[in-house]
Parts: C-alpha cells; sequence; structure tokens
C-alpha cells in the first residue's frame, strides 16, 4: 500500500488498518520529506502491534543524481534496512551500481518510466519512445547495474518479464480495480490483469487509502486475485 498519509498519527493508523493484508507499506517522497525516518519506524511499530513483525518497507525515494551523491544517499538510509529503495533508472549504470554496493541487503529498485507520463510526454522531454521499448530499455540496463527490481507500468510488465527473466522482482504501480478512477495515472490496469502479465507486487493507494475502511478495501483485492 502506498502509504501517502498526512502525519504520522496517520501513518500508524493506516498502517495498523492494513498490516495483515498487505505485505508492504510503501513511504514516498512525501511522508519522507516531511517525518523522515519516524516514519519507518512509526510504520513498523504499528504494524507488530497489529500482530505483523514481518512487514516489508517500500522506500519509495527515486534518487537520481550524480553517482557519489547516490552512494551517500543510499548509505544514509541503509540503517532504515528498507526491502526496497528506488532509483531512477534514467541515472545510468553508474548510478544504479552505487546504491547496489552501499545497500547489499535491499533491493535496489529502478524506476524505468513514471506511470503518470504517456508516449505525448516522452516525446515532450526527449525520451525515445514509445514507452514500452523505453521501459524495456531502462529495465535492461537497470538490471546489468545491479537492479534486483524494476518499477514499471502494468501495460510494459510483460515485456519487461521478457526482457529481464524471472530473477527480477517487478513493481507496478498504476494497478487500479475495475471502475476505480485512474487520477494522476495513464497507463493503468485492473490487480488480476498486472499479476497475470508478470507483476510481483502491485502498489496501490488512493484506492485502498480513500476507502472509508482501509482493510476491507485491502482485503477485497486481495481476495480478488485468490
Amino acid at each position: 500500500m502506498a502509504l501517502d498519509a498526512p502525519d504520522l498519527d496517520a501513518v500508524r493508523r493506516w498502517t495498523a488498518d492494513v498490516a495483515t493484508v498487505v505485505s508492504t507499506v510503501k513511504i514516498g517522497l512525501e511522508v519522507y520529506c516531511r517525518d523522515g525516518a519516524q516514519a519507518v519506524w512509526a510504520a513498523r511499530e504499528s504494524a507488530a502491534l497489529a500482530g505483523r513483525d514481518d512487514l516489508d518497507v517500500f522506500l519509495d525515494l527515486k534518487f537520481h543524481d550524480i553517482p557519489a551523491t547516490v552512494r551517500g544517499a543510499a548509505a544514509a538510509v541503509a540503517p532504515l534496512r528498507p526491502r526496497f529503495l528506488t532509483v531512477h533508472a534514467a541515472g545510468g549504470a553508474e548510478m544504479i551500481a552505487a546504491a547496489v554496493e552501499v545497500l547489499p541487503d535491499t533491493e535496489v529498485t529502478a524506476v524505468t518510466v513514471l506511470t503518470s507520463l504517456d508516449e505525448a510526454a516522452l516525446d515532450a522531454i526527449g525520451l525515445a519512445g514509445p514507452p514500452e521499448e523505453a521501459v524495456v530499455r531502462l529495465a535492461r540496463l537497470a538490471v546489468v547495474a545491479g537492479a534486483r527490481a524494476i518499477v514499471c507500468s502494468p501495460q510494459e510488465v510483460a515485456a519487461v518479464r521478457a526482457a529481464v527473466g524471472p530473477g527480477i522482482t517487478l513493481i507496478t504501480p498504476g494497478v487500479r480495480p475495475a471502475g476505480a478512477s485512474a487520477d494522476d495515472q495513464r497507463r493503468i490496469a485492473t490487480p488480476a490483469q498486472a499479476i497475470a502479465d508478470g507483476a510481483d507486487l502491485l502498489v496501490i493507494g488512493r484506492p485502498i487509502t480513500a476507502a472509508s475502511d482501509m482493510g476491507a478495501a485491502a482485503r477485497a483485492i486481495a481476495e480478488s486475485l485468490a
């Protein structure tokens, strides 16, 4: 679940609501810039109180800088022991390898093309497309550099799986249950379709966090995949 909570109390409540249903909570830029490491510890504490001591943390900070800076930033978050940490594949092989070097116990996760971008947006920023070709190209580069996980939209996950093989974790944001609003996502699919196409981990935010009962919303999605 994307833990895009408005404050630390909400981080705790939301985690407790879904801790027995989801495998992972994703802490992104908004929460980390506001609460820092406290968000990680708050989520883990709440999960433990809910009876879940093995909830994974996905630290979605999307590092993108020169290799030396990314190496230092990755080392700075190493004590948080995230299961996943994102870097932008567009930062290049040396930058990805720098993060991998200092985080041997974390699945350094390369973000290929943001799910908010479509072909027109890629053209506007000068990234050779169409999206599927750009995603596959960046995924291959990242895996060669040592990334152990890839973020791609559900629409490219089958092509990425074919390109990188079975040993790489594929993470798909832009997942929306049938009938849910797409919000600001452009390249989306249902949870069942994303799994069928080869995704290992589905990132789902607002379809859960906007629900009046987050636990029930998360369970309904999980049951639809059973």
